[in-house]
């Protein structure tokens, strides 16, 4: 029985048509996936169909819930369904719970929004809740806010809320997009027996065609508002009909990353940077990072992975000059710049410009209110440059290197792609031509076309300016691609390190095994390299 239908959906944002003509359905207890690119209308087609888009939105077409109309329904009406028949599970739970309410509140209120129960009755059943969704000792969780849980933890609340009236169908927006491989996997799988034991139906929203590939029934490819594809998953993936398809499905990382064999005798590369018997702690009973030591070379891509709380962001904190130390030290070129002190850690300005970062979140860290062009005028202007038509001329070349056109300059961050924006991070950090870049997770926040146009530049970034990187990520097909070396952390320790080629292909650490069996995608894996290649040609 189709739960959920969606037929020639057309939506409006004043000018702009968003969606054109959208049709697809959810069967009970079946999962559709819906892919596509940032920008593609799949999340607009979802929240316009169930009444979530603001009110300046123009929806047309049909939408049938359970056989029923409820496309032009009231908001009393599609209150009473959104929670107890539709429930919702987005992409960033952090921002989707109330961070002044106790994970119990925030269950509990779930339920008695849409049902009279009493107080006793309202906590076994968010217990119970609790231990469906896999958090172990409930009771203490209760009254624990969600700054105490990890991403997955919070992840997993926002699951029992959406489960909490046992809803005939779960939208799911980007679930895992910010999660690490292992955490993913139990998400997926939570998802997966959640569905199996209450015969619910699921549609995924997605741009990673690996992520669904272990989880969908059926799959709708979406570009540009439009329907470009839909099938059964095991056509999408074996018989795919349209170039789009097989470009994203070239994009995906399906599957254990395979690298050269040639990789594993990589040329010794002079030493840039050194980190010595390393150390943090932040008054916990734990230290974030213990004993840990590594080298970068010079024009090397050292990859840093781990999951999340595993110290991988401390360490490049720390390199950047951002921390400082409670044990060890970080020498550049010979020089020591960071080791135990009393003080705020202070860093000469010619280091500060030779080692730069790139965050994860290009809006975050570009100034809204400012165009492009004086954000790329600020590391020249702040080391002494004045004369406007040599800012001009620099900032000009900066764009050019990023493969940018030209009127970008005078757009503010808003007006940019996710894609775009993190180009002009990557300008605004190699604007003083740095010999070492930290990227701390540059490319999670991005689909996976995008990821794979970045990660292309970042590499013809050190192979014609030479400057080295820290690579930091969750996403071990992304580090396989680019990487020389790798470094697995976790827990703050340690646990390998080689040539990317070795720790890929033949890891000698549990924890590494456990990371690489957590990839997506290695079902379906064996019978796509086809047309993987297909799509590269």
């Amino acid at each position: 029985m189709t739960v959920f239908s969606v037929n020639d959906l057309r939506i409006r944002f004043g000018d702009i048509q968003a969606v054109r003509g959208v049709s697809f359905g959810v069967e009970a207890g079946k999962t559709l996936a819906i892919v596509g690119e940032s920008g593609s209308g799949k999340s607009a087609s979802v929240l316009g169909a169930t009444g979530l888009l603001p009110q300046s939105a123009t929806v047309e077409g049909s939408v049938l819930h359970r056989g029923r109309e409820i496309l032009g329904a009231s908001r009393k009406a599609l209150r009473a369904i959104r929670g107890a028949e539709i429930g919702f599970v987005f992409q960033d739970p952090l921002s989707n719970l109330h961070p002044l309410k106790t994970i119990g509140q925030q269950i509990g209120e779930a339920i008695t929004a849409h049902r009279r129960v009493g107080g006793r009755q309202r906590e076994e059943q968010v217990l119970a809740l609790l231990d469906d969704v896999g958090i172990g000792n409930p009771t203490s969780r209760l009254k624990d806010y969600p700054r105490h849980l990890s991403g997955g933890m919070r992840q997993r609340v926002m699951i029992a809320m959406a489960m909490a009236l046992t809803p005939a169908l779960i939208i799911a927006d980007e679930p895992t997009t910010a999660l690490d491989v292992t955490v993913q996997a139990a998400i997926l799988d939570l998802l997966k027996k959640l569905q199996e034991r209450h015969g619910t139906a699921l549609i995924f929203i997605s741009h990673d065609l690996a992520v669904v590939s272990d989880i969908a029934d059926d799959v709708v490819v979406m570009r540009d508002g439009y329907v470009v594809e839909k099938a059964p998953a095991t056509d999408i993936y074996l018989r795919p009909q349209q170039s789009y398809t097989r470009e994203l499905l070239g994009a995906a990382r399906l599957g254990r990353p395979q690298r050269a064999a040639s990789i594993s005798a990589e040329p010794h590369r002079p030493e840039l940077l050194s980190v010595s018997n390393l150390g943090r702690s932040f008054g916990t009973t734990r230290p974030v990072l213990d004993n840990v030591s590594f080298s970068i070379g010079k024009g090397e891509i050292l990859g840093l992975v781990g999951e999340s709380g595993s110290g991988k962001s401390t360490i490049g904190r720390l390199i950047a000059g951002l921390d400082r130390p409670d044990a060890g030290m970080i020498s550049f070129q010979g020089k020591i710049y960071a080791q135990p002190g009393p003080t705020g850690l202070r860093i000469a300005p010619d280091l500060r410009a030779a080692i730069q970062v790139v965050f994860q979140d290009p809006y975050a860290s570009l100034n809204p209110r400012r165009r492009i062009e004086a954000i790329l005028a600020d590391p020249f202007i702040i080391y002494g440059e004045s004369d406007k038509a040599v800012l001009r001329e620099r900032v000009r070349h900066l764009v050019n290197d990023m493969e940018l056109p030209a009127d970008i300059l005078q757009r503010y961050p808003s007006e940019l792609s996710g894609g775009q924006r993190q180009r002009i991070a990557i300008a605004r950090a190699i604007a003083l031509k740095p010999s070492l870049i930290v990227a701390d997770e540059p490319v999670s926040a991005l689909d996976i076309t995008t990821q794979a146009k970045i990660l292309a530049l970042l590499g013809r970034l050190r192979d014609r300016l030479g400057v080295s990187f820290l690579f930091i990520s969750h996403d071990l097909g992304v580090v396989s691609e680019l990487c020389d070396r790798v470094i697995v952390l976790e827990k703050g320790h340690i646990v390998e390190s080689g040539p990317t080629g070795r720790v890929f292909d033949r890891p000698e650490h549990a924890y590494t095994r456990q990371l690489i069996a957590s990839i997506p995608g290695q079902r379906r894996a064996p019978s796509l390299s086809g047309i993987r290649e297909a799509a590269h040609v």
